[in-house]
């Protein structure tokens, strides 16, 4: 099936349409349109996939896609075709690369594909979650509950994670600071120090003398650390990608002092509300399990669904099955057995959902609250370093001086 680039005139709004499609032939393209209620003005046969620059620009964020999902389910709950849906969010889309994935995804529709399939076309856009809930819709017959959950699942789980990357962000950027501060201190002043001692013939105190080697290891040899430290991360980051790594890094998350049990409250909240949202869908237990497996970011996790919903498979409760899982917290199968027993798991993950995204969030405030003083008390040590380093001695020199 050959691709087209098209403009035409639609009927019923008299608007000109501009947009793409997929068919075998320019005359079964100009078909299409027709059927559609297009009155074709051009059609040309697209060559090679565009200018991969214009690719490359434009980041589609998570506010684009939800943004798009709304659209678009308010679009189809309002009775319009699927196809003409797609080419009013189209006309309505900001971003030029999401605009280009909707040309795309409204092609494949047009040609004769589900919008499921069309949306798996672009799984760096569209995770395996979206992809599912959309299936399910089209199933069910509830396209647009299924595009409006979609975007409820989005904006919580963005919401999240942009709250715990604001609790992190400030921290970083005083300890970039304080590292600026050293390293301005260790090329500018720490050397005028050391000539002082060296025009009196007096010998460094130790704390300085560490601090004049290392400025001048640092200023005679940088290019040596800039090498090692980037074949270092280098080499991280090609670890980070095996098995190994990939296990050690989420292992890590969940350890990590502090910020370990808030990253486990978040994998439970992304795991009840996903979970919550697909099944609400009409999506079988198993495919949930599954789905959710991959969706829910850490591979240790990861592993506990998976052998969760193999017991499953074999008979067992969802809940019987998650509580021997050491990596998941006792809350989640204690409220899916409520649920079992009352015929609401859905109803039960959306509140074991609630719950850690509201413990989340106090969370959040308490690390935000307390990181300051802890960043004053790493600020007063920094300072008292430098200050026993540099000014003292000169103190101490100037007190010896015989005037």
């Amino acid at each position: 099936m050959k691709k087209f680039s098209y403009e035409a005139r639609d009927q019923a709004s008299n608007k000109i349409i501009k947009a793409s499609l997929q068919a075998d032939s320019e005359n079964a393209a100009a078909r299409l349109l027709i059927k559609q209620g297009f009155v074709p003005l051009s059609i040309h046969e697209q060559i090679g996939d565009g200018n991969p620059l214009a690719r490359l620009t434009g980041r589609i964020t998570t506010k684009d896609k939800v943004v798009f999902t709304r659209q678009l389910a308010t679009l189809i709950g309002a009775g319009l075709p699927l196809s003409q849906s797609l080419h009013t969010v189209l006309e309505q889309t900001q971003n030029k690369q999401l605009q280009s994935v909707i040309a795309e995804i409204s092609a494949a529709v047009e040609g004769g594909k589900s919008l499921s399939e069309s949306f798996a076309k672009h799984p760096r856009v569209f995770n395996e979650v979206f992809i599912s809930l959309i299936s399910a819709g089209e199933l069910s017959g509830t396209l647009d509950e299924s595009l409006a959950r979609v975007a409820n699942q989005q904006e919580k789980d963005a919401a999240i994670v942009s709250k715990i990357r604001g609790a992190l962000t400030y921290p970083i950027i005083v300890l970039v600071v304080i590292i600026g501060v050293l390293l301005f201190m260790l090329f500018t002043v720490v050397p005028q120090v050391e000539k002082l001692y060296s025009d009196l013939d007096k010998a460094l105190p130790p704390l300085t003398q560490v601090m004049v080697s290392s400025a001048s290891f640092l200023a005679s040899f940088w290019w040596i650390v800039v090498i090692v430290v980037g074949i270092g991360i280098y080499f991280l980051l090609q670890y980070l990608k095996t098995e190994s790594g990939i296990t050690f890094k989420d292992t890590f998350k969940l350890k990590v002092p502090i910020f370990g049990k808030m990253f486990q409250k978040l994998y439970m909240a992304r795991f009840a509300r996903t979970g919550q949202t697909l099944l609400s869908t009409g999506v079988s237990m198993l495919d949930m399990l599954k789905v959710t497996s991959r969706a829910i970011n850490n591979s240790v996790i990861s592993k506990s669904i998976d052998r969760a919903t193999e017991k499953v498979q074999g008979g067992k409760a969802l809940s019987s099955a998650l509580e021997p899982e050491d990596n998941i917290t006792p809350l989640v199968p204690q409220m899916i057995k409520i649920g079992e027993q009352s015929g609401r798991i859905d109803e039960m993950m959306g509140k074991v959902a609630q719950v850690y995204e509201d413990e989340l969030d106090e969370e959040i405030r308490t690390i935000s609250t307390a990181i300051e003083p802890i960043l004053m008390v790493v600020l007063a040590v920094v300072a008292g370093g430098m200050v026993g380093a540099i000014l003292l001695p000169i103190y101490g020199l100037v007190n010896g001086l015989n005037i």
